[in-house]
């Protein structure tokens, strides 16, 4: 490597500075008034010419986006100018500096001045590869700052001092506390700094690459932290607060945004390797139909675990193993009446002695080996086999014509991508590009990311009247505009249970809310009743709720596993069930707003030192405060109650609690901790086994006052679940006015939509027991009447 130093401008454009360093360009774009870009390349060869993470619109082609495009952006009013020691590019809020020697420094401005927020190192920021590619980025490190992001990773959710790699990997059986590297590949850290501003970093390239937050000491160098691209050019994007959930949404805005799944998709989801794996597996997966409504569990899917498409102890995507499962169709259907949709696994890997396989290599579709040009061969599922393509059309279209055959056209709702980290030995294989040939080096995320918009386009051609639903476990960014995802194949331990927590606030953190984890554990020991419980209590708090398992011993994780827990297991369910047109309209606000569904407690209160230790409550939504239990044995819980400035109240309302306190709350094992800031509207729904708008006819407003006096606005979504936004029924937004004083609370509100549900009343608690008068839309009434939904 060498380090980049003498620069000078070699052109200046409407939306961009060009500057000429060596062998490479340095491109500075002013992308937004709170965004500015540094692209380095070479101007011969930009590594990959484009980008399939970028997406502000939500629009991108199939073939990605050139990396010189401003499209989608509109260029704020910027100025430049070039001084003896450097060139400046200044928006309104945001300056970047070019130092001499090559040096970027970013400031902002605060309060009416200039304050610098980051830096390159001194003794040297950017270097790059002296033969070949790969590229280096080093800035100066504050002991007083914290650093955030970098989506799936083990360990606390605050990252300095660690080192980290990004290259997706099939971790199984993962340690949640240190395992690293894990299944998903997101560049992006939040900084926030001693001076309470925050801003975020994407490294827009996909090649195998470290980061140092700390860890390394170097005693020719001043304090840094690091960025390490085996491959790539450098491509970073520069994101201003100054708040962190500014640049959480920005980002989240960025890449695409968050798909706007069915409703369905939110309740109970079945899984196990268990049933599919069987030898009778069509019985199996019915009895688990039969069980849920014998236990009175409420189910809205089953994930179809990859053994129905076994031939003898492999896997072998779509094809269908008939002596387990010897109708389809009428499994698909069984599962259909319960009110159950399925949702098949799907691998983009296809073994050597895969039926399709010598087709699909005489058509060009998989990665082709660099020295050869014939398929790459790589381990799979304990043999061997060649990845699928899908920066080739014809892929894309085999992959398709094969989603809807053997499984559209069945009755399967759903796809579930899997194993599709693209582990690929050969690090040079070759790519087709879209014409544009690639190296996997800078591209497997990229794969991974085509995968589910294949699987999604198939999904969408096949049902056009309805929303995609999708489940992907691998991806870089931008994989939350397509599908949900989750976790990978955790280890039954208590200590996953708290760090699989962390993960997923990372993961929020880095524009992926919409996630969950494999409940009660995916490998090791079956987990004991009171883990098994405790895991479901966190479990049904999340976007997406599957209890998922391929235990050690044989055991199945299910509901009913335990006689003597399935009473709690239920009553836990039963509360998610009852929370759904909260969890709804969180996912229509994550889609239309960008707003993270968890969120860790800090970015509601960043105003609040303490939100920033370590702890292990989370949000859900603004407005819930989740506690779960986390030590074995545990019958009470400790936490802390974030300062809101009126406090919290538990769920059930019997008890108020200052604001910016530590308490000791009651956790018997079938309770858990749950709490509700002041002054908010809770929508809920009596329990249903399974979403149907048809029956969703009783509906309730939980007002939460504010203890004292307040005013809060409210906003609450619904329609029928399934259709698209613009079309079908349409929707209806709820505008809730909530207002508090010494004597009354208030409750007005107003609708826009079309949509009419099936529920015509609202039925207003106060759960707090609060003894003011209670007026709504002008009358006054009593606590637990109903009203008219519509005037």
């Amino acid at each position: 490597m060498r380090f980049l130093s003498d620069w000078s401008l070699h052109d200046v454009m409407e939306d961009r500075l060009v500057l000429e360093t060596g062998k490479h360009h340095m491109v500075l774009f002013p992308m937004a008034s709170n965004i500015v870009r540094v692209f380095l390349y070479r101007p011969e060869h930009p590594n990959p010419a484009n980008t399939w993470s970028i997406d502000p619109h939500g629009d991108l082609a199939r073939e990605g986006r050139n990396r010189l495009s401003t499209e989608g952006f509109d260029t704020p009013p910027w100025r430049w100018e070039e001084t003896a020691d450097g060139l400046v590019v200044e928006m309104e809020n945001l300056r970047l500096t070019v130092r001499r020697p090559l040096r970027l420094e970013w400031a902002v401005r605060h309060q009416g001045q200039w304050i610098t927020l980051a830096r390159d190192r001194s003794t040297g920021g950017i270097a790059v590869a002296r033969h070949g590619s790969g590229v280096e980025h080093y800035m100066a490190r504050n002991n007083e700052e914290r650093y955030y992001g970098l989506g799936e990773k083990s360990g606390d959710l605050e990252r300095s001092g660690r080192r980290f790699e990004m290259r997706t990997l099939d971790a199984m059986g993962y340690r949640a506390d240190r395992t690293d590297p894990l299944y998903k590949h997101i560049p992006f850290t939040i900084t926030r700094t001693a001076e309470g501003l925050s801003y975020g970093i994407f490294y827009d390239n996909l090649s195998t690459s470290r980061f140092d937050l700390g860890n390394e000491l170097d005693n020719y160098h001043p304090p840094y932290r690091a960025f390490r691209a085996e491959d790539g050019d450098l491509d970073m994007w520069f994101l201003l607060g100054p708040a962190m959930l500014d640049v959480v949404k920005e980002f989240t805005r960025l890449t695409g945004g968050v798909a706007f799944g069915p409703k369905w998709s939110l309740g109970y989801s079945g899984s196990t390797m268990h049933y599919t794996d069987a030898p009778n597996a069509q019985e199996r997966l019915g009895e688990f139909v039969d069980l849920c409504q014998q236990h009175a569990i409420p189910c809205d899917s089953f994930q179809l675990s990859s053994g129905y498409s076994s031939i003898g102890a492999k896997r072998y995507v779509f094809t269908w193993n008939r002596d387990k499962v010897p109708s389809p169709e009428a499994m698909v259907k069984r599962f259909h009446d319960a009110g159950m949709r399925v949702i098949a696994n799907i691998k983009p890997c296809l073994l050597t002695d895969h039926p399709a396989y010598n087709e699909v290599a005489d058509k060009g579709l998989f990665v082709a080996d660099s020295d050869t040009g014939t398929p790459e061969i790589s381990p799979f599922w304990d043999a061997d086999g060649s990845h699928l393509d899908f920066t080739n059309p014809a892929t894309q279209q085999w992959w398709q014509d094969n989603l809807q055959k053997q499984l559209l056209e069945l009755g399967i709702d759903s796809s579930w991508n899997d194993n599709n980290e693209f582990q690929i030995i050969d690090q040079q294989a070759r790519l087709a590009g879209f014409g544009t040939p690639l190296t996997a080096s800078v591209a497997k995320p990229v794969l991974s990311l085509l995968m589910v918009r294949a699987s999604h386009d198939a999904q969408a051609r096949h049902a056009p009247d309805k929303r995609p639903f999708l489940i992907t476990r691998s991806g870089g960014p931008g994989l939350q505009r397509y599908a949900q995802t989750w976790t990978g194949d955790n280890r039954t331990e208590w200590r996953t249970l708290r760090y699989n927590q962390r993960m997923g606030l990372g993961l929020s953190l880095s524009g992926i809310s919409n996630i969950g984890h494999d409940v009660g554990g995916f490998a090791g020991p079956r987990p004991d009743a009171e883990l098994f419980i405790r895991w479901v209590q966190n479990g049904v708090m999340h976007p997406r709720f599957t209890i998922h398992s391929w235990n050690d011993d044989g055991t199945v994780n299910e509901p009913w596993m335990y006689p003597e827990a399935v009473d709690a297991v239920r009553q836990a369910i039963e509360l998610r069930y009852r929370l759904l047109p909260y969890l709804y309209t969180l996912l229509w606000q994550a889609h239309e707003a960008h707003e993270p569904m968890i969120r860790p407690t800090l970015l509601d209160h960043e105003h609040d030192a303490q939100t920033f230790e370590e702890n292990d409550e989370f949000l859900l939504g603004r407005d819930l405060l989740v506690a779960t239990v986390m030590e074995q044995d545990a019958r009470e819980r400790t936490l802390y109650l974030p300062d809101n400035h009126d406090g919290w109240y538990t769920f059930g309302g019997d008890q108020h609690f200052a604001p910016g306190t530590t308490i000791t709350v009651d956790a018997p094992l079938e309770h858990l901790p749950l709490f509700v800031r002041a002054g908010t509207v809770i929508p809920t729904s009596e329990r249903i086994a399974h979403v149907d708008a048809e029956r969703d006819d009783v509906r309730a407003l939980r007002v939460y006052p504010f203890a004292q006096q307040g005013q809060r606005t409210v906003t609450v979504f619904d329609d029928d679940g399934e259709s698209h936004l613009d079309q079908g029924p349409g929707a209806l937004v709820m505008t809730l006015e909530l207002v508090c004083d010494d004597d009354s609370i208030h409750l007005d509100w107003q609708t826009r939509g079309h949509y009419r549900p099936a529920y015509h009343e609202l039925r207003i608690e106060v759960p707090t027991g609060d003894r003011r008068t209670l007026i709504v839309n002008g009358q006054q009434i009593a606590a637990d009447a109903s009203v008219p939904l519509l005037p």
